[in-house]
């Protein structure tokens, strides 16, 4: 099972929460990690998606928020081979109080070689790749 991390910030939510429901039915064949706020959120859309539909049993784990840890967390999950594929909605035009985390999180993901997404459209490229359900050492 791959595990697939979800992280955005406070103006880059919205987006995050949109792309999980309209991808719901990829994801809960995953596992996934989330930091803080944005693990709450991800699980009630998933949780909106699913009572429309069937009943279904997906694992999500949700982390500190980023400015609080998370960010380390994921990043330190990632250095242990973890983590298969993060979707990382961050917010370019905004300053981060936290903004050392954020780029040294990108460093890592870059450094170990996992697939991620900055964006929507990326997002949707990598979850509907065939290496998406194929078992795949980068």
């Amino acid at each position: 099972m791959k595990t697939v991390a979800l992280v955005a910030h406070d103006n880059r939510k919205q987006d995050l929460i949109e792309w999980v429901e309209y991808n719901y039915k990829h994801l809960i064949d995953f596992k996934l990690i989330c930091t803080g706020t944005t693990g709450k959120l991800v699980e009630l859309a998933i949780k909106r998606k699913l009572q429309k539909t069937e009943k279904m049993e997906y694992d999500i784990t949700k982390l500190k928020s980023g400015p609080l840890g998370g960010d380390q967390q994921l990043g330190a999950m990632i250095t242990e081979g973890l983590i298969d594929l993060v979707i990382f909605l961050w917010d370019p035009m905004q300053p981060q109080p936290h903004d050392v985390d954020v780029k040294a999180l990108l460093r890592i993901v870059v450094l170990f070689n996992v697939p991620t997404a900055c964006n929507r459209a990326t997002a949707d490229y990598l979850i509907t790749s065939r290496l998406y359900k194929e078992n795949y050492k980068p």
